[in-house]
């Protein structure tokens, strides 16, 4: 799935013009003003694929060519080629992912070579500059996405568990990557070449390595996406949780001075992401989808120089004196003077027997075009009485699908806007069934039907489903703190909802009230739907990110000056 960015063409002559801009005489002094002039020689190699991201190179007298793998063994494809005034490089500079192509010297000449840190410092600064980098390095990743032999290609079934779970982070990612489908003759004369066997699936092929029953942890580790410390020991924030709570606290943090590194157990986008169409969000008047929403937002960080990392979960919280520790799953510290939460809230399952066994084979928590398009022509079933549920089912229809929708009320407007109710009712593509609940799962190793039950013991039925879609309500992800005190619901109080007994003697000791979105633990923040009595609405967690900053820095403020 390609994230889209309307402001550059979809054609393929938009994209080659967005690629290779020339930089004026004033821009490549600009430019010169944060690089180290060197002579190369031809045939030199800059960068290989599979080496770290990498420095921005302006050519100077030199010509360069960026290179990928050919379809042939032993060959390369030129992909582009650089003369003076142009640069190499692309979204990888920014993401810190490894490249994905060889950069080599095809005439001997000068260059000026623009390290990472200088890179950050001159998106910052130059704001023509930075706005005409960050096209260009999105339209390469454009063009890179409808190459048709990527340096990135995956070996297994696409629309198995572990096939959506790769295919999902590595769109909601970014990442150009080609899969080939593990009952395929070319999935056959990869698997002779390797030495691989069907037990060894989903493979990844970078370059010349090969991984084996691949995981998107292992992929992210692989790419370079997984966090590494590249700044200062202790960061200004670190943001927990990358929807469009956390997106914002990382944009307003890194674009107002914080050394900001913000980390989700998943992807950029939260459940956010998984929304297919967004029509009620301020200023995207035709709606967008959550996937793209969420890419614009990660991409707006970047520029501004936050870090993003993951699938990067989280294990543990710890405060000593005014520094906060993040501590990861696999044991790597992150100290923080500042520390947002943002981890949001995970759609609920249906308590039926085989629900995690058919999870991924059949039963999904999203409907993107990821998960909808293999559903045209096929029935599905949307379970849920919200908005979440009524873009899906709407999306699904439009794929094609036919489509149940159905909800354990007795109305369909009780928790969802109008404007979805209305077109949903007149659509005839959906079902619409109310006081309806799921009583039975069927199908092998994946969903083929499932059993409706009316509410109270009333009649069942049991009817053909390839797909079916869960947005039943969330719980809160807060099952990994300890010492940040929680609702009944396990939901995170902050500032005025926090009583005085949840505060303790150290909030008498400082001396202050809670600031807005600050929580029990001093300097610890929360924001979006983590946070007791939120709206649970995509503008709201976005204002709660935003606002949960300006609070950071009052806060970094007064411990400064104490």
């Amino acid at each position: 799935m390609a994230t889209s960015f309307p402001e550059i063409g979809d054609g393929a002559e938009d994209l080659a013009v967005a690629a290779a801009p020339r930089l004026t005489d004033e821009q490549l002094s600009t430019v010169a003003r944060y690089a180290r002039r060197e002579e190369v020689a031809a045939g030199q190699v800059l960068f290989d694929i599979g080496d770290d991201s990498g420095d921005l190179v302006l050519c100077g007298s030199a010509r360069l060519e960026a290179l990928c793998p050919a379809a042939a063994a032993d060959c390369e494809d030129v992909f582009f080629g650089y003369g003076p005034g142009q640069f190499a490089g692309e979204l990888a500079l920014l993401t810190g992912q490894r490249q994905t192509l060889t950069v080599r010297v095809s005439e001997a000449g000068t260059i000026h070579r623009v390290q990472a840190q200088s890179l950050r410092l001159l998106m910052k600064q130059e704001t023509e500059l930075s706005d005409l980098l960050l096209r260009t390095f999105l339209a390469r990743r454009r063009l890179l996405r409808q190459a048709t032999e990527q340096t990135l290609r995956l070996v297994g079934d696409a629309d198995s568990a572990a096939g959506m779970a790769l295919r999902t982070f590595l769109a909601r990612q970014g990442v150009p990557y080609a899969w080939v489908e593990d009952d395929s003759t070319a999935a056959d004369a990869i698997r002779a070449a390797t030495g691989s066997m069907t037990a060894d699936l989903p493979l990844a092929l970078i370059g010349d390595d090969v991984m084996h029953r691949v995981s998107p942890g292992a992929l992210s580790e692989r790419l370079n996406l997984a966090y590494r410390r590249t700044g200062p020991a202790t960061v200004d924030l670190a943001v927990v949780g990358a929807g469009p709570a956390g997106l914002a606290a990382a944009v307003y943090g890194a674009s107002e001075g914080l050394q900001t590194v913000l980390l989700d157990a998943v992807a950029t986008g939260g459940q956010a992401a998984t929304s297919a169409r967004i029509e009620n969000y301020l200023g995207f008047p035709f709606g967008l989808s959550g996937a793209d929403l969420a890419a614009r937002a990660a991409v707006q960080a970047l520029k501004f120089g936050a870090q993003i990392a993951s699938p990067c979960p989280v294990a543990a919280l710890e405060t000593d004196g005014g520094t906060h520790t993040v501590t990861l799953v696999d044991g790597t510290r992150i100290r923080a003077r500042a520390v947002v939460l943002a981890t949001g809230a995970s759609y609920r399952a249906l308590p039926v027997d085989r629900w995690t066994e058919l999870t991924g084979n059949g039963i999904y928590y999203a409907a993107t075009d990821l998960e909808a398009q293999p559903m045209a022509g096929r029935p599905v079933l949307v379970v849920g009485g919200a908005n979440s549920a009524g873009q899906a089912a709407l999306h699904l229809a439009r794929c094609s699908a036919d489509v149940t929708l159905a909800l354990r009320g007795g109305d369909l407007g009780a928790r969802m806007s109008s404007y979805l109710v209305d077109r949903i009712v007149s659509d005839p593509r959906i079902t619409v069934l109310t006081g309806t609940e799921v009583a039975e799962l069927h199908g092998g190793a994946r969903l083929e039907g499932v059993t409706l039950a009316e509410r109270g013991g009333g009649t069942t039925r049991r009817i053909p489903c390839a797909g079916l879609f869960c947005f039943i309500g969330a719980e809160p992800a807060t099952d990994w703190l300890t010492h940040v005190a929680l609702d009944e619901a396990g939901f995170i109080p902050t500032d005025r909802a926090l009583t005085p007994a949840v505060r303790g003697s150290r909030w008498r000791d400082l001396g202050r009230e809670p600031l807005p979105y600050e929580t029990s633990v001093p300097g610890v923040f929360a924001a979006g739907d983590v946070r007791a009595e939120s709206m649970k609405r995509v503008a709201a967690a976005a204002g709660d990110g935003a606002s949960a900053v300006r609070s950071v820095h009052q806060y970094l403020s007064l411990t400064t000056r104490g």
